[in-house]
């Protein structure tokens, strides 16, 4: 059975400071992503239950492991860390999981690219500015990130209350 750690999330402080409001947004979002798949078994997280897209609850999963990964590993510490998921040949791999990919291995990538992701945003203030640079040259404050990532988060949980509610009926917030 699927879910991130905990069957249930905290819900954001309404007059916390800027960073703990921004994380708090953050894990509040990365929890409803997890609570998403709570109860269900590998074969429903992998069902794309909205043709014809292609889209999954285990492929969303995946891919937020991957944007992660891109964007505290890759550009706040220019790691640079490797895809998880999508290749030159497949570069939509984060969302087509086979019968071979399981919630205990892609669940478990994800909370370990949350958990990389929180230590690398611990050594940095919002202002600092990342090591790495967009295609373009930019850098990115930690403020911005973390502002995106509520956005794709955000963006892809409203993607996850309808394939959830397709496959079994569950809504909420």
């Amino acid at each position: 059975m699927a879910g991130m750690t905990t069957e249930e999330r905290s819900e954001p402080a309404v007059t916390a400071a800027e960073r703990p409001m921004l994380e708090g947004w953050l894990d509040y979002h990365r929890d409803t992503l997890g609570l998403k798949c709570v109860g269900l078994t590998d074969a429903q997280l992998r069902q794309a239950s909205v043709p014809p897209s292609q889209l999954s609850l285990l492929g969303l999963v995946r891919h937020m492991a991957e944007v992660e990964r891109h964007w505290f590993r890759n550009v706040m510490a220019d790691e640079g860390s490797k895809p998880l998921y999508y290749t030159d040949e497949d570069e939509d791999g984060d969302f087509h999981p086979t019968d071979a990919d399981t919630w205990e291995k892609d669940g478990a990538v994800w909370r370990a690219e949350v958990e990389a992701a929180r230590e690398i945003a611990a050594r940095h203030g919002l202002d600092d500015l990342s090591a790495g640079r967009s295609s373009r040259g930019e850098q990115f404050n930690l403020r911005w990130i973390y502002t995106h990532m509520i956005e794709e988060y955000a963006r892809h949980n409203g993607h996850a209350d309808l394939v959830r509610e397709r496959i079994d009926g569950a809504t909420g917030d």
